[in-house]
């Protein structure tokens, strides 16, 4: 299966296996009010809402493929493409900020080839920019999947990043 980006080129997605889908959506069968929690399952399983289980989900819980899309692209907690197995976030709050965090984004994106938002083409790192971590006295600072990295210098992410598969 394959998407066409906003470059124009056409990114290739991995295969989506549906197996284990219907035990998965069993008890949303028959019931209202199930398209969050519906798509959350989804998430949890994928990682990410890939658009064939979507369809598979809307027929089976007899909701609107459209209404599915329009719940998933309004909530910020669903993503629509397939996320690294390591999640970085660099903080961009006020101490952040002032300590240098852009500098620690610049290094990351430089590094993994990658911007704010995006995700390796190996699925090993997606990076994401956030307002706020909540570990000012370690600023500037990223986590990566929740475990915090402080007092970060450019010259540091290369080896940070490398300890990750």
């Amino acid at each position: 299966m394959s998407s066409e980006s906003a470059t124009g080129t056409v990114d290739q997605l991995p295969e989506v296996d549906l197996s284990g889908i219907e035990a998965l959506l069993e008890p949303y069968l028959g019931e209202k009010g199930v398209v969050i929690p519906a798509l959350q399952s989804l998430q949890e399983h994928y990682g990410y809402l890939p658009r064939p289980a979507m369809e598979y989900t809307a027929r089976r819980i007899n909701v609107p493929l459209s209404r599915l899309f329009g719940v998933a692209t309004f909530y910020a907690q669903f993503k629509m493409k397939p996320r690294g197995r390591n999640i970085i976030r660099v903080c961009k709050g006020t101490a952040c900020h002032i300590q240098g965090s852009s500098k620690v984004s610049d290094r990351v994106e430089e590094i993994l080839g990658i911007k704010g938002g995006e995700t390796t083409p190996d699925l090993r790192f997606t990076l994401e920019e956030v307002a706020c971590i909540g570990a000012c006295a370690l600023a500037p600072v990223m986590t990566i999947n929740d475990h915090p990295h402080g007092r970060l210098t450019p010259d540091r992410i290369k080896k940070i990043l490398d300890s990750y598969e």
